[in-house]
């Protein structure tokens, strides 16, 4: 790789075309980073062609269709008797004569339409096509309307990413095209990263077509040279230092937790405190299932520094399990007297300033945070540990570029995501493992049952009276919006229908909300006294959530999720001491391994036992071939799906 494209793929997204401050920053919390070279590796979820229809007689239901139409007339929405509001709609027709009407929801003003479909002129439409006994032919809210000599605007193969709050997919597609107009240079990974974002079909994006498997090879293999460059720099002898506290903060820890720690987590708190006194910097995971504890045993590694006068970092992946940490970990240490402060990219002015002066003079002395902890503005006094949460979520740079800001820190690695020993030895080959695989003492297993999606109703109905006699609900939708051609239940869509019956105890969450409206709805629902008690959300809501008081997990349409995620959305409840339940609803197509799938979950709560299943399933429907080069593909796209984000990023070191 020459110099000048290694360069450009180090560059910070808000220096292409069109992106900027403002959308490079959204674009790190989405893909954990701003660089050109995080946005080539966030790859398509699927692909929705648009080829252009002559008219909608042929056309059928729930078909993405682009077609040219003349406007015929605007009808302005209204409220109906029941309080709801009509949409507006724009009335058009087709070449062949037939009626097409076009919604939008949620405004009664055509002010904006008639500008953009003024009467008597001609508009290239794309959209889903549905049919109601009222309108006929509909497309609610288009997802193109383009002027005839732009049809170019719609593409004929539209790739869809996956997004958060303030990214559209039109955003995506600017950003993408304007990196790939300065990608000029051809060699082979070049062009499969390019084939994979112009995929012209959903079949360019399965785990075995050669262009994903090449990018999965390169990605493992970056991953295995970092490592070995992290082996090799131990061996030359980095000294670091020894960190042994007295016992003072951690023994006044213990004696005010209202439960005992397991073995498994004295275990691990002794072999991090065992690494800690070494010279030489201490480089561990900590592999724990869903709620089995491991931020007491992170706590316990910091206030292990603390006793030494010296800081510690923990970064979190997201925003909000920053937030989440911070109110865990700051009453504990207002108790023992530690200063703990938080510091993500929300922090701005006078605030963020005090902050930075209090870490830099030292007073600080557990900070957390997200990526913002390692910006250059950030300077430590004495940073002595290095906590990373969610391990899995970061690169090998970004795990570097934070124990930059001491003197070879002690690095101690979270991850909740159970992966078998094989596998944690081949991605996490550059550091020791400590296992807690036991559950804290007094939780209780999560009873699992599956139901057809047919009997909603009735589930609802039980519902009702649950969340009467105080019990909290989350209800996982697989997509945010209808919109997003796909037949599996969407969030919003569920969250309408739910309103009905449970009125303002109802709350909504997901990706592309504004990150403060979506703490604000968390926030109601965890707090005793909220009036939220059903929380709808899609997948959002996998890491990191704690809500204690919440017993009951809806996850719907749970075919289509894999094992893994499905074992950590159960997990969001079953976190107290009160019987907790989880219902898989499933629709009737269920396939041979849909099925599979819902068994396991059924059939046992251990995490590293379904991960084992997990890692079997995947390869079984995955393998098209009996080379060994296939299979070795396979596994490697495996490692990919578990989450490993990519290491090229190591690519700094």
């Amino acid at each position: 790789m020459n110099k000048e494209l290694r360069d450009f793929l180090q560059t910070d997204l808000q220096f292409i075309k069109g992106v900027g401050p403002v959308l490079a920053a959204r674009f790190e919390e989405l893909l954990g980073g701003r660089r050109v070279l995080d946005f080539l590796l966030h790859a398509p979820r699927y692909v929705k062609p648009r080829g252009i229809s002559e008219s909608v007689i042929d056309a059928k239901p729930g078909e993405v269709i682009t077609i040219p139409v003349r406007i015929e007339s605007h009808k302005q929405g209204g409220v109906f008797r029941n309080g709801r509001r009509a949409p507006a709609q724009v009335i058009c027709r087709d070449k062949l004569g037939a009626n097409l009407t076009l919604q939008f929801f949620g405004t009664s003003f055509l002010e904006y339409w008639l500008e953009k479909l003024p009467i008597g002129e001609w508009r290239i439409i794309s959209g889903k096509l549905e049919f109601n006994d009222r309108s006929g032919a509909v497309i609610n809210h288009p997802d193109f309307i383009e002027k005839p000599e732009d049809h170019h605007k719609v593409p004929e193969y539209q790739a869809i990413y996956p997004i958060s709050a303030g990214l559209t997919q039109k955003v995506m597609a600017n950003a993408r095209d304007a990196i790939f107009a300065k990608l000029q240079e051809n060699n082979e990974l070049l062009d499969a990263l390019r084939k994979i974002h112009y995929a012209e079909s959903n079949n360019d994006l399965v785990p075995n077509n050669a262009n994903v498997a090449l990018v999965a090879y390169s990605e493992l293999l970056a991953h295995q040279v970092a490592i070995g460059l992290t082996r090799a720099r131990r061996k030359r002898g980095i000294i670091g230092r020894s960190v042994a506290g007295n016992g003072s903060l951690r023994e006044k820890l213990y004696a005010s937790l209202p439960f005992k720690l397991t073995d498994a987590q004295n275990n691990a708190i002794e072999e991090i405190e065992c690494d800690m006194t070494k010279s030489e910097p201490m480089m561990r995971l900590v592999q724990g299932d869903v709620g089995s504890g491991k931020t007491i045993v992170a706590l316990a590694a910091a206030l292990n520094a603390a006793e030494c006068k010296l800081q510690t970092a923990l970064m979190a992946p997201t925003d909000t399990l920053a937030q989440q940490h911070y109110a865990k970990i700051k009453p504990i240490c207002d108790e023992l007297g530690v200063v703990c402060e938080i510091l993500t990219g929300r922090d701005k002015g006078t605030a963020q300033k005090d902050k930075l002066i209090s870490i830099k003079s030292g007073r600080t002395k557990i900070v957390i945070g997200t990526h913002a902890l390692f910006q250059d503005s950030v300077e430590y006094k004495d940073l002595a540990l290095v906590i990373i949460d969610e391990q899995h979520r970061f690169g090998v740079a970004q795990r570097a570029a934070l124990t930059t800001k001491g003197e070879n820190p002690d690095l101690l690695a979270l991850s909740a995501t159970p992966i078998p020993r094989t596998l944690s030895m081949t991605i996490y080959g550059d550091m020791d493992i400590s296992i807690i695989a036991q559950k804290p003492i007094g939780r209780m297993p999560i009873k699992t049952s599956t139901l057809p999606v047919s009997r909603i109703g009735a589930l609802a109905a039980r519902l009702r009276a649950q969340i009467d006699a105080g019990a909290k609900v989350f209800w996982v939708c697989p997509l945010v919006a209808e919109s997003e051609e796909s037949d599996f239940a969407a969030a919003e869509t569920r969250f309408e229908s739910l309103k009905k019956i449970f009125g303002p105890a109802l709350g909504l969450v997901h990706g592309q909300m504004d990150k403060k409206q979506r703490d604000k709805v968390m926030v109601e629902f965890a707090a005793t006294d909220g009036k939220i008690k059903l929380l709808v959300a899609t997948s959002v809501i996998e890491v990191g959530i704690d809500v204690p008081s919440a017993t009951i997990m809806i996850i719907e349409n749970a075919e289509k999720f894999g094992l893994s995620a499905l074992h950590q959305l159960r997990g969001r409840v079953g976190r107290g001491a009160v019987q907790s339940f989880c219902i898989l609803l499933h629709g009737d197509d269920l396939t041979e391994n849909g099925t599979k799938r819902l068994e396991v979950l059924r059939d046992t709560d251990d995490g590293f036992i379904i991960a084992e299943q997990d890692l079997m399933m995947r390869a079984r429907e995955n393998c098209w071939g009996k080379s060994n080069l296939a299979g070795s593909l396979i596994i490697l796209w495996i490692i990919a799906s578990i989450g490993i984000y990519s290491s090229w990023r190591s690519a700094t070191l």
